[in-house]
């Protein structure tokens, strides 16, 4: 623990950010409350399940920020969470219109585009796909794999780690922890495209359902979990992060990583909850378009 070694600015630092970690569980936990009673029990479980992933990261990069040497652990929990709430935010999609069958009653002779983002934006020439049963199960197949296989990379990093054979920053072709990191991106960006692929159909319909402040955050946290945490590690291997003793440069940028995750983490579930905070309706999607029309009809 740092603890017994802060000035008072770092205490007073460590008790603000330790604050704010938990002000986001007691939100969550009251956000989880207000969801269990006016949700329908099919969409309950999993809007639960994505609002829980601001607080958990919070939680886990707080306990990482008082213990330095867990952060492997907690990094790799807050990991393993986060697939588990891709898989369920595109879920959460297919819920909000209707359920599966009415998903595919409503787009009966639509096309999902695949030329989207993170994988092939670039790739405009890529037929668009039929909206069929086995299509989506193919997407759902594409973030349940991430659910699966990133706890079992976990797992295997671990045990590789504490043979000593697993080193985080070490990314040299003979080390393991390069291959792992490969696959790692592999699997995100498959993940990552399925939820695209859908939400680019969907969001039009979902408007009502305020999709589109939900996929912003969702986007938010893939963006500060992935992207920001492979800059500062970047930075932190190439010295640029300078060394603070007791810290290396490796340990004060993941140091630096937690304090940003708790901050940022904060906010997104403040924001969540106002996005969220709505009564749910259990309304197809074609009464849900209808109910804007006849008031956009009201509107003089």
């Amino acid at each position: 623990s740092l603890s017994a070694g802060l000035d008072l600015p770092g205490r007073f630092l460590f008790a603000t950010l330790t604050l704010m970690a938990l002000i986001a569980i007691l939100v969550f936990i009251e956000e989880a409350v207000y969801i269990y009673r006016k949700t329908p029990s099919s969409k309950r479980s999993i809007i639960i399940w994505i609002n829980a992933a601001a607080p958990v990261i919070s939680t886990t990069s707080c306990i990482g920020m008082w213990i330095p040497r867990s952060t492997m652990f907690t990094d790799f929990t807050a990991g393993i969470f986060f697939a588990i709430v891709i898989h369920k935010f595109l879920m959460m999609m297919i819920k909000e219109c209707g359920g599966q069958k009415l998903l595919l009653r409503r787009f009966e002779n639509g096309r999902f585009t695949i030329s989207t983002g993170p994988c092939c934006c670039c790739c405009l020439c890529l037929p668009r796909v039929p909206i069929t049963r086995q299509t989506l199960f193919w997407l759902k197949v594409g973030t349940f794999q991430f659910a699966v296989f990133r706890p079992v990379l976990v797992f295997l990093s671990i045990v590789l780690w504490s043979n000593g054979n697993y080193v985080l920053y070490n990314l040299s072709l003979r080390e393991p922890a390069l291959w792992i990191n490969i696959s790692m991106g592999v699997l995100t960006l498959t993940a990552l495209w399925a939820v695209g692929i859908v939400f680019r159909k969907v969001r039009t319909l979902l408007t009502c359902k305020n999709i589109i402040p939900k996929f912003a955050l969702y986007q938010f946290i893939v963006i500060l979990n992935h992207l920001q945490t492979t800059i500062i590690h970047m930075l932190a291997t190439q010295r640029v992060i300078p060394c603070a003793p007791p810290l290396s440069s490796t340990a004060r940028g993941s140091f630096i990583a937690q304090q940003l995750f708790i901050m940022e983490m904060f906010l997104i579930t403040v924001i969540s909850r106002v996005v969220y905070r709505r009564k749910y309706h259990d309304l197809e999607p074609l009464e849900c378009m209808d109910e804007e029309a006849g008031d956009k009809k009201q509107t003089p």
